[in-house]
């Protein structure tokens, strides 16, 4: 499906499950129509599954807008408590489409409650409460945690009853934007398929082979392991020479909100510079000319003592302050995080790397241990190119089997969803895009 007719799809109003591979637009589409509801006037959650997913959507997390918060199922207590806290009771009753980013870790017990408090504030027994539900993200990408090993067709978000409930239309891009390289989008599309090609796994080898004669310091390196990533960007920053310089990030509102970014978002609370310090930029500034996964290297300090960052192609970049905020329902900010959008960059997780878009990486998953992990990883980088392997195990090209076959029905569901929209006659589409703008108490510009 195109970006642009799913946009279309909605702007009717009905809930949509908005997913495809990865690079395929699918945060492009969804701040898209964020940017519609707003100028339309219509209430609106921005959530997403992870505290790190949040801070790339300028969110929060569904935990927390919720009031969920850790819990995995819900009694009419837990609700009556969540009454209690005006402001979630407020936003809950006032809300009238809700998104949630990056589905595939939201487990089904959490799909399950977030239906459950909706009906009760709603007081509507309509799947979510009666309003829309924009769920975005793919199934191959990293899986929920839970807290005790479960069968997986109780695990994913697909496999809750109110999935099928709330007749989620599926809206799978089909449109690449990210890679480049035919014979990386190969081995990904083959990773999706469960059928890696011989040709594909020569190519690894080949990878593999090459590595141990590649010393290559400038490009990030992915570990599946956090251990591992701390210890090369100690151990890199320590033998430069020079002096260290230390930025202090700036925290102010709610005390709880505040937690919940100061564990998402990506800028270190303490960060630790010095010229010649490999980085990366863990925000958007399209103005200033980074993105979230920019990489560069300290040149130097301005009078102020802000870093300054030469980016791989060349660029100087001066790094101040940014704001990392979560909003109410008015788009207040009610928690703010403000740092240097930096962090050491000779190495970081798979999982932190999860939305971000590298020119070149090198990527050791001898140690992977959940499938999507190695998908996760390699969908990172634009070519083949760029990509240097250092390890790979056996699990590094797994994909889940019932993810596999869910992606396959969703393919086809969106298939037939597309013909119907594309059937409508243009004058009906924009009548029903109309009446949901009306129903919500929106209005049409």
């Amino acid at each position: 499906m195109l970006q642009s007719t799913a946009l279309s799809v909605l702007k009717t109003g009905v809930n949509v499950f908005l997913t495809g591979s990865a690079g395929a637009g699918k945060t492009y589409v969804l701040n898209q129509y964020i940017e519609y509801l707003k100028a339309n006037g219509v209430p609106l959650a921005i959530t997403a599954s992870t505290g790190i997913a949040a801070t790339h959507i300028n969110g929060q997390t569904i935990h927390s807008w919720s009031g969920l918060g850790i819990k995995d199922e819900l009694t009419d207590k837990d609700l009556d408590k969540i009454a209690k806290r005006k402001v979630v009771r407020e936003r809950l009753e006032k809300v009238e489409v809700l998104i949630i980013d990056e589905v595939s870790m939201l487990s089904l017990q959490n799909l399950e409650c977030i239906n459950q408090i909706l009906q009760f504030f709603k007081i509507n027994r309509k799947p979510f409460g009666g309003i829309q539900v924009i769920l975005c993200g793919d199934f191959f990408q990293l899986p929920p945690v839970t807290r005790e090993r479960i069968p997986n067709w109780q695990k994913f978000a697909f496999m809750a009853p109110v999935w099928v409930e709330a007749e989620m239309k599926v809206c799978y891009l089909t449109e690449q934007y990210r890679q480049d390289d035919f014979g990386l989008l190969t081995l990904l599309n083959e990773i999706r398929s469960g059928e890696v090609s011989d040709s594909s796994q020569d190519l690894l080898m080949e990878k593999l082979e090459d590595s141990q004669h590649r010393q290559d310091e400038q490009s990030i390196k992915l570990f599946t392991h956090n251990a591992d990533v701390e210890a090369v960007n100690l151990e890199m920053l320590a033998n430069l020479e020079g002096k260290t310089e230390h930025y202090y990030a700036y925290l102010d509102g709610d005390d709880s909100l505040v937690e919940s970014l100061r564990k998402s978002v990506l800028a270190p609370e303490h960060l630790k510079l010095k010229e010649g310090a490999q980085v990366i930029f863990v925000k958007n500034n399209f103005e200033l000319g980074y993105l979230n996964g920019t990489l560069g290297t300290i040149i130097g300090f301005n009078t102020d003592g802000w870093p300054v960052v030469e980016d791989l192609d060349g660029h100087e970049i001066l790094a101040k302050p940014e704001d990392w905020s979560i909003v109410n329902e008015y788009h207040q900010p009610v928690a703010t995080y403000s740092q240097v959008p930096l962090r050491l960059a000779w190495a970081i997780t798979v999982h932190k790397s999860q939305g971000m878009t590298l020119d070149a990486a090198v990527i050791d998953l001898s140690k992977t241990f959940e499938p999507g992990q190695g998908y996760v990883a390699l969908s990172r980088v634009k070519t083949w190119g760029g990509l240097t392997l250092k390890g790979c195990n056996d699990r590094a090209l797994q994909m889940d089997p019932l993810v596999r076959k869910a992606d396959e029905r969703f393919q086809e569901l969106s298939t037939d969803n597309e013909r119907g929209y594309l059937a409508l006659d243009a004058k009906v589409l924009e009548e029903l895009q109309t009446t949901f703008i009306t129903r919500v108490g929106g209005q049409t510009l």
